[in-house]
């Protein structure tokens, strides 16, 4: 992991955690661990509040370059209404918020990465589901929003999450097929490791039931 040193004011994105939105660092204190220079930092997240991280273990990423490539036009929601309806939006197409809700991670698609994290990556994705809970951190990391109900209603993000679902479903199988021709190991160590069951069955479909 690189060590990065932080101050306080940066905005910060937790690289495993990106549900928690964007974090800002209230205070930066250094330390050492394991004979390397580490900070121990307080931080304050737009959707989990105040956290205490190591930079030993947790990896963060700047906000300005982690955040999603898509971004909204800042408008207000609707007056007086609790839901507002996306594609209403102004200067957003249809098609560029479903670009945008149906978008895998990087750390999944990224070629100049290993196959072996690609891999990782993508079946961490089957950690959502579209309970209001998990379907709410997943639309705050596709949009880059606090609150995804200021500008979706919860029908529209179980209809963007089926489609979402249905690309990871797709990049789960290429994957699979090129980890069993360049790294079948791999595929082993996956299935003798503790997955979450959501993990396994999407193996399974990928695998053609097997």
């Amino acid at each position: 992991m690189t060590i990065t040193k932080w101050n306080k004011g940066d905005r910060v994105i937790h690289a495993t955690k990106p549900e928690w939105g964007t974090g800002e660092v209230l205070q930066a204190e250094g330390f050492t661990h394991e004979g390397k220079a580490c900070q121990r930092l307080t931080l304050r997240f737009d959707r989990a509040g105040l956290k205490t991280l190591s930079t030993a273990f947790a990896e963060l990423k700047p906000a300005a370059t982690a955040a999603p490539t898509f971004a909204f036009a800042a408008t207000s929601a609707t007056s007086g209404s609790e839901e507002s309806n996306a594609l209403d939006l102004p200067m957003v197409s249809p098609s560029e918020i479903k670009a945008m809700m149906t978008k895998l991670p990087d750390s999944a698609t990224d070629p100049f990465t290993s196959l072996r994290s690609r891999f990782f990556a993508t079946l961490s994705q089957y950690k959502f589901a579209d309970t209001p809970g998990a379907l709410l951190d997943w639309a705050a990391i596709q949009t880059g929003l606090k609150d995804p109900l200021t500008r979706f209603n919860r029908h529209e993000l179980e209809q963007y999450f089926v489609q979402f679902r249905m690309a990871v479903d797709e990049h789960l199988k290429k994957l699979l097929r090129e980890v069993r021709r360049a790294e079948p190991q791999l595929l082993a160590e996956v299935q003798a490791s503790n997955l979450p069951l959501s993990c396994r069955n999407a193996l399974r479909r990928a695998d053609g039931g097997r």
